[in-house]
């Protein structure tokens, strides 16, 4: 296992990540992104840190989570949808850590990202996360807003959804 190719050490993470084997997937990832690394892949190596936050968050490890994908996000400046994925995932870690204020910030980083890039089902994943933390501080009206928001951002809406972007279209106030 040693002489594993960062390449298949990615698949083994993720192959472990998608049998709930989340402690492997972050020791494949850990040492995917260490292979990347050396073989001056700074983009994977990223890519595979952003592998292990989400990983180690679902382990219960938010600092590590954080400190994994903290800088990633400068890696992949100039490539939005993962640039946007990175400050997702940093607002994640900070919002299992109570770190509500940087949370919402990383979320509107995000958010700002992703709808330059126009991913919208991405887009409305952040403002529902956002307008979640908003709901628990007492915020309604602002996490209302996000909430439309993230409706109006989705491409494939639901049923409801879909309902409740009509009514949004001929609101009264």
């Amino acid at each position: 296992m040693e002489n594993e190719a960062p390449t298949q050490l990615a698949e083994e993470g993720k192959r472990a990540f998608e049998h709930g084997q989340y402690d492997q997937a972050a020791d494949f990832f850990r040492r995917a992104s260490q292979g990347f690394s050396l073989g001056h892949d700074g983009l994977m190596a990223a890519e595979m840190d952003n592998n292990l936050s989400v990983t180690l968050l679902q382990a219960g490890k938010s600092q590590e989570a954080l400190d994994a994908a903290l800088g990633t996000d400068q890696i992949f400046a100039g490539d939005l949808k993962r640039q946007g994925m990175a400050f997702g995932n940093q607002a994640a870690a900070l919002e299992a850590l109570h770190r509500t204020d940087e949370a919402l910030a990383a979320y509107d980083r995000s958010a700002q990202l992703f709808s330059q890039a126009g991913e919208g089902d991405l887009l409305a994943m952040v403002k529902k996360s956002a307008a979640a933390i908003r709901l628990k501080r007492g915020d309604v009206l602002q996490s209302a807003l996000n909430m439309v928001g993230s409706v109006e951002a989705k491409t494939k809406p639901s049923f409801f959804e879909r309902i409740f972007k009509f009514f949004i279209r001929i609101k009264p106030w």
